[in-house]
């Protein structure tokens, strides 16, 4: 997930894309931004279309204001259902009467610009957030909401905060987002994604001589709920010492949810190249493989004889390829001795077409019984929910369910998005494991047209996705039950 360019030629990579000067309100809004400017908003707000006659749609309210919606999530104590602007505003959801109230902003928890939001099994909200510094550095911030005894009142403090590090003044800085409750509520697992687009050294103009990731990007955060101004230092050794980092390895797992058998996952958003975008199961010390493993293929970068001329999967639709990011680069870092774990396969029918490096000609993986990892390069997946109640029918039963973000072309290859894949949809997960090793799974389109669609949460059989595109909806799928 990257960012738009305002020139013309990016601005014809939008499917019915917010105004432009609404791009630049998002250009300052981290990596919403990023979004934006990779794919686009869509202005369009037709109302989704369910795939089979057992589901059901309805709108409950629209949240378009000054600021875009970006996260929804409910109180596991009462299911309230909150969502949150990227100004740090957080309204709370009455489902009855289909509207919400303000209930918290930035003069009450003290960030910004959030990315994230989770709420533990005890009511606490955590929020992700990030800020500016000189240098054109930046630093993450997590703050949580703790229940006020004998009220529903929340009293706010910070459980962490970053050291400054050095952006990219690119489209490709993640930074600090996604987060997670464990389902014991004892830890939070936050995403700090990457500063470059797959590894690319990315200087600032010799601000940063030599530089691609540091000690803080690219990987996964697991830290106490308990916390207190908890330090994070942009140093990998120091954050391993003091049992601060889950994962390595990934570029941006932008969001994260426990199966119902309290396994890890998290979506993978891919690079500029025709790679494709990932599902992974997490687990504590994995190493995901950016940036020398992507989407189940190797990044060809770090090899010494790449040539991009000769590189098939480089569209020019994209702003990495466009400025020149993909180059050969004799000192690509060398590939680390440890076991790379790889995404987890698709067995498709739906959201598996991906690119041949050999023709350039686009292909479906499980029509031609290919391996695939995981998605539709340019998919964005995003707002993964599990329905760990097992209330569905059983077809769905204790599954999974997962959106995409990006406008696709349904037909053929001719937006910077998901070629023959109309992705703004909700696909069921049909989660199945492989021994002790990994997972498979069959990807199926069950809801299809949404705007942008950001985030989701479940309830029982109803799942509730937040839209950042159109009138920024919040759409109530319900599904069939037992």
């Amino acid at each position: 997930m990257n960012n738009i360019n305002s020139s013309n030629q990016e601005q014809r990579r939008f499917i019915g894309k917010l105004a432009l000067k609404n791009c630049f309100f998002a250009a300052k809004t981290l990596l919403l931004t990023i979004f934006l400017l990779k794919y686009g908003a869509t202005g369009v707000n037709a109302a989704p279309k369910a795939l089979r006659p057992d589901i059901q749609i309805r709108n409950i309210i629209n949240t378009l204001s000054i600021s875009p919606s970006v996260r929804i999530a409910k109180d596991p104590r009462n299911n309230t259902l909150y969502y949150l602007k990227q100004n740090g505003d957080i309204y709370r959801v009455n489902l009855g009467s289909s509207n919400s109230t303000l209930v918290y902003n930035s003069n009450n928890h003290d960030v910004g610009e959030t990315q994230g939001m989770a709420i533990g099994p005890n009511g606490t909200i955590y929020l992700v957030g990030n800020a500016d510094l000189v240098n054109n550095q930046t630093k993450g911030i997590i703050v949580k909401g703790e229940i006020k005894s004998g009220t529903e009142q929340r009293i706010w403090s910070t459980l962490a905060k970053s050291a400054g590090y050095p952006k990219s003044k690119t489209a490709y800085d993640h930074r600090f987002n996604g987060v997670v409750v464990s389902p014991d509520g004892n830890f939070i697992y936050v995403n700090s994604g990457s500063r470059t687009d797959h590894g690319e050294v990315q200087s600032v103009n010799g601000l940063y001589p030599n530089t691609r990731e540091v000690g803080l990007t690219a990987c996964i955060l697991r830290l106490p709920t308990n916390g207190k101004n908890l330090f994070l230092a942009n140093n990998r050794a120091t954050l391993k010492t003091a049992g601060y980092i889950f994962a390595e390895g990934i570029r941006n797992t932008f969001d994260m949810a426990f199966a119902p058998n309290r396994d890890l996952f998290g979506t993978e958003n891919g690079p500029d190249r025709d790679m494709s975008e990932e599902l992974n199961w997490l687990r504590q010390g994995g190493h995901y493989g950016f940036p020398w493993r992507i989407g189940g293929t190797d990044n060809p970068q770090q090899f010494p004889n790449y040539d991009p001329a000769k590189d098939l999967l480089l569209n020019p639709k994209f702003n990495a390829v466009q400025r020149g990011y993909f180059r050969n680069d004799p000192t690509f870092p060398v590939r680390p001795s440890v076991n790379l774990i790889e995404p987890i396969l698709n067995l498709g029918p739906d959201a598996d077409s991906y690119r041949d490096p050999l023709d350039g000609k686009v292909k479906d993986a499980s029509v031609l019984g290919q391996n695939f990892s995981s998605f539709t390069t340019h998919r964005s997946p995003l707002g993964l929910v599990f329905d760990t109640q097992g209330v569905l029918s059983p077809e769905f039963n204790r599954d999974g369910f997962i959106l995409s973000w990006t406008p696709g072309d349904p037909t053929g290859e001719t937006v910077a998005g998901p070629f023959k894949d109309s992705s703004q949809d909700l696909l069921h997960l049909n989660l199945t494991k492989v021994r002790n090793t990994n997972y498979k799974l069959n990807a199926t389109r069950i809801v299809e047209g949404f705007s942008n669609p950001i985030d989701s949460e479940i309830i029982g059989n109803k799942i509730y996705v937040l839209e950042y595109g159109g009138n920024q909806g919040i759409w109530e799928i319900t599904m069939p039950t037992r």
